[in-house]
């Protein structure tokens, strides 16, 4: 509401000098404003409006003058464009090998994007694929980020849907590129707006994320010892790795239940190591030791088979692989193909879309796993900022990279010894890149 108090020449006070003061009409987008000398004839409701009006008509006649302080009026929009994307291969080594159902992990090749603006500002995002898991490698995503980045050169950078529609105009795929750079243009946001991202995604519920142990393909004596290990950590929950149906995996998910009695949540991932025919059979095996879940026992593609094992098992399914787009995950409620869905920042191809696959999940009656389980501290503080943000996210976001990491390309790694992750406060993703490290780590394309 503007004051009753009489002042002298509103127009002069709320008009830039570059506006005319001649009386005349003027069109402003599909706006029609009339533009006079003085406001002293309007009540003080229609002055409040023509003064906003009047700063929206100067900001697009004479934007030069708005930045440059001519008077500019307090409903002025930003103005920031995308100057550059910049794609970069990097590659961290591991504290030590880990060993999966897709062989043994030793380095994180990852692609760091960074986008910066025609004022100044950057903004850091990077995705890490896993050899295996994922259907792209790292070169590729760094080719496809350096090839949709042409379509958002001079865009605005705080409008992601914009981008993201700018981006599905280039192609249909390239998930990874895409959730790289949405994440980089959420870190510009939130930088320039002293927001953190979780914020910008409309706030988060709760202040801090617990954290999901895992324990690979190794031998029930050891797999038992690293639980007990994760345990005294802080861990409330770990996964376990079975490949196949072999004998080993049975007996590695009982020397952990025995190891860590009821103090943990168990769950199980197959990686799709399994086939239709033996699924059921083997996976009845593990009732007696309490899962919480088993993830992707069969081949992505086989909505069919994962709906028929559901059906005929005790333990609730997640599907993994098999969701990708939004239209894997209604096919997936359509076929009651799953309990529970994970999503990826990386794999549904930003934060934006996660957050949507989200809620499309919890409207169906899913539960919801969030996060990708090798990764830098960049991608992992998005992907809690994403889990953060709905109740229907199960405990153990699976995000736990750094802690298999022996080096990062921030200054301040996250921490996860405590088994969570505590939300930050600071602006964007709230991290900084540490020069040094992003050169030591650096590989060429």
């Amino acid at each position: 509401m503007v004051s009753r108090k009489k002042a002298t020449s509103p127009s002069e006070r709320f008009m830039p000098s570059c506006l005319p003061t001649a009386t005349s009409s003027e069109g402003v987008g599909s706006l029609t404003v009339a533009m006079g000398t003085s406001l002293a004839g309007c009540g003080a409701d229609s002055a409040g409006i023509l003064e906003a009006l009047y700063g929206y008509a100067s900001y697009h006649r004479c934007p030069e003058a708005c930045r440059a302080g001519s008077r500019p009026s307090r409903y002025t929009r930003h103005a920031m464009r995308v100057a550059a994307i910049t794609p970069i291969l990097v590659e961290v080594p591991l504290r030590s090998a880990v060993q999966g159902v897709h062989g043994t992990t030793a380095v994180q090749r990852s692609v760091l994007v960074r986008v910066t603006t025609d004022e100044g500002g950057e903004g850091w995002g990077n995705v890490d694929p896993t050899p295996g898991y994922s259907l792209v490698s790292a070169s590729d995503i760094h080719d496809a980020v350096a090839r949709l980045a042409p379509a958002l050169i001079r865009a605005d950078p705080f409008n992601l849907h914009r981008a993201l529609a700018l981006m599905d105009r280039e192609t249909a795929e390239g998930f990874e590129a895409k959730a790289a750079i949405e994440m980089a243009l959420l870190d510009v946001k939130g930088r320039a707006l002293g927001l953190p991202v979780h914020s910008l995604l409309g706030g988060a519920l709760t202040p801090e994320v617990t954290l999901n142990a895992w324990i690979g393909t190794v031998a029930p004596e050891q797999a038992a010892r690293e639980a007990t290990g994760w345990l005294r950590r802080g861990f409330a929950t770990a996964k376990i790795k079975i490949s196949g149906a072999g004998p080993e995996g049975i007996a590695r998910v009982a020397a952990v239940r025995a190891a860590v009695g009821d103090r943990m949540a168990l769950r199980v991932d197959f990686n799709e190591s399994l086939a239709l025919a033996e699924s059921v059979a083997f996976i009845r095996q593990l009732d007696p030791y309490a899962l919480t879940l088993v993830e992707q026992p069969i081949v992505r593609t086989d909505l069919a088979g994962l709906a028929e094992i559901r059906r005929a098992i005790h333990i609730p399914l997640m599907a993994d692989e098999s969701v990708t787009g939004p239209a894997s995950l209604i096919e997936i409620i359509r076929r009651e193909a799953a309990d529970i869905v994970k999503v990826k920042v990386m794999k549904q191809g930003g934060l934006l879309r996660t957050r949507q696959m989200i809620e499309c999940a919890a409207a169906a009656g899913l539960r919801v796993v969030v996060g990708h389980g090798f990764g830098l501290t960049l991608s992992t503080l998005a992907e809690a900022a994403v889990a953060a943000t709905c109740d229907a996210v199960m405990p153990g976001c699976e995000a736990v990279g750094p802690l298999k990491m022996a080096g990062d390309v921030v200054r301040d790694p996250i921490n996860l010894e405590g088994g969570v992750i505590r939300l930050t406060e600071a602006p964007g993703l709230g991290a900084t890149i540490d020069p040094d490290a992003l050169k030591r780590y650096r590989v060429e394309r």
